[in-house]
Order: C-alpha cells, then structure tokens, then sequence
C-alpha cells in the first residue's frame, strides 16, 4: 500500500516538475504571440501605405494588407507553439493540421467559405469599394470587402452586411462600372399633338439641362400609341452616380413640362369613356331560356 501511495506522490512531483519546467517556455509563447500582434498591425499599416504609393486599386490595397495581416499571424503562432513545446516539430505540425483539417472544415466551413470569397472578391474586382451596386434587394454604395462580409451603405444611410460568399454568387449590377449611364424617362403627349414638334422640344430642352452629357446623344424615340396619349421616351446620358442621375432627372422633369406649357402640348390625363344605355332594349345578361322566352314575345308582339 505505500508503495502505491509512493508512486502516486512521485508522478504528482514529476508532473508539478514537468510544469514549473515549462512555465517559462509558456510564459514565452504568451509574450510572442502578444508581439506577434503588435508585429501584425505595425507590418499591415507599412504595407497599406506601400501599396497606396504603389498600386492604383484600392480593392488590391486591402487583399495585400489583408494577406500580409493573416500570414504573420500564422508565422508567430507557429514559432509560438514551438517555444512553447520545445519537442514539437514543424512536421508534427503539418501532421495534426492534416488530420484535424476535415473536422475543422465542418467546423468552420461558412467563415472559410466568406474569406476565401472575400480573397477573389478583391483579387477579381467584379466591382471596387465606393462603386454603388445591386445585390438581390439591397441597394448602395461598397463601403468595405472585410473578411467575412461586404458592407453596404444604402441610399437611406443603412449599414447592410452582405456575406462574401453571398455576393460572390449573386448576379450583381454595379451602377458605376462605366463612366456614365443613361436615364429612360417617358413622357405622353394628347393625339392632336405635332409629333415631329413635340420630338423637336425635347431635344432641345435636353440639350440645354447642365449635366447630361452630349455624347452619347440625348435621343427621343416614339413608342407607342396609349389610351389617352402617344408615348414618347427621353434618353440621355449622365454621370453614374445615383445622386446625379436623380438630381438630373428632377430638373429634366421640371424643364419638360415648362417647354410644354409654353408650347401648349398636353400631357393628357388618363381618359376613359362610358356609354349610357336602355337596359330595357337589351338582354344579354339573360339566361337563355329567358331570352329566348322574351325573343318568342318580342316575335308574337310584332306579329
């Protein structure tokens, strides 16, 4: 029985031993991965002002300092590990993250899914940050690509966080791909209208609104024939952004229907016409026997 309580007592002392021994080498690793953080933002703020010298793209600016972020972070746990562990090699390493890689991956499949969609979002530039886009029903301005989602900034001031892996395989309709975009504003006109003078006034008082662009040219194509009107549509370009294109459109409005007036063309309200009738003198709402009840009348009456 005391050799038993004996080598209970020396295993307790050599694990208390083999802790004290390795609180030092604990303690180091704690220190590394502390520096390896302040290491991490150091190196990120000097890449980020590198690339901002040295590359136009803001979306690349933000992959270089992103990556150069994650791989000194995973450099410093790495070295930390092996302080800490003073046995463990770097094939022991590779082994145990081959091993735990399948779990981890179920584990972490969205976060990994959202980093590496975020990683082709910047590398690709389907759009850049400040571009103003459409994914699903949200609309805004491209804020930022983070490693887990892209933020929006909607035209009423919200803050929509989009997952990368979302946007990576949406359709997504970038407003502001192209230096300008074109405006399609309809327009009717009464049928005792001059279409040839009505064309003629638009024209001209397009071309006299500042800020739509004279090339492309504005163009005014006649659609079709309304109820109450013949349909005309206004196409003119201006600059891409959503603030332009709506201030543009009001003042196009506004200069429409002053030209108009002046030139006394209506714009016709919707016109409906109703025909009184006898109820007495018609029947199609009667049953057939009815109806032919009343036919047989109608024919012995006349006869």
């Amino acid at each position: 029985m005391n050799q038993i309580v004996d080598t209970i007592f020396n295993s307790i002392n050599d694990l208390i031993a083999s802790a004290i021994k390795g609180i030092p080498a604990v303690l180091a690793a704690i220190i590394i991965l502390i520096l390896t953080k302040f290491v991490a933002d150091f190196i990120c703020r000097l890449v980020s002002k590198i690339g901002e010298q040295t590359i136009k793209s803001n979306s690349l600016q933000l992959l270089l300092a992103k990556t150069t972020h994650v791989l000194v972070w995973v450099a410093g746990i790495l070295f930390a590990a092996v302080v800490a562990f003073p046995g463990l090699r770097l094939g022991d390493i590779i082994a145990t993250l081959g091993l735990s890689s399948v779990a981890i991956g179920f584990a972490f499949q969205d976060i990994f899914k959202n980093f590496l969609a975020g990683i082709l979002l910047l590398a690709q530039e389907p759009f850049r940050i400040n571009d103003q886009i459409i994914v699903g029903e949200y609309e805004g301005t491209v804020e930022a690509i983070s490693v887990r989602t892209t933020q929006i900034r909607t035209y009423q001031g919200e803050r929509v966080l989009l997952p990368n892996s979302t946007v990576f395989t949406s359709a997504v309709q970038v407003r502001t791909a192209f230096n300008y975009r074109r405006t399609d504003l309809g327009v009717g006109v009464d049928y005792n209208t001059s279409l040839p003078q009505a064309k003629s006034i638009l024209l001209k008082t397009v071309d006299d609104i500042q800020g739509i662009l004279e090339s492309p040219e504005p163009e005014v194509d006649l659609v079709s024939f309304g109820d109450s009107s013949i349909d005309l549509i206004v196409r003119y370009w201006t600059a891409p952004s959503q603030a332009v294109v709506r201030r543009i459109q009001s003042k196009t409005i506004i200069a429409i229907k002053a030209a108009f007036d002046a030139a006394d063309i209506n714009i016709p309200y919707p016109i409906r016409t109703v025909y009184h009738y006898d109820q007495h003198d018609y029947n199609d709402y009667l049953p057939n026997g009815a109806q032919e009840s009343n036919d047989s009348k109608e024919y012995a009456n006349h006869h």
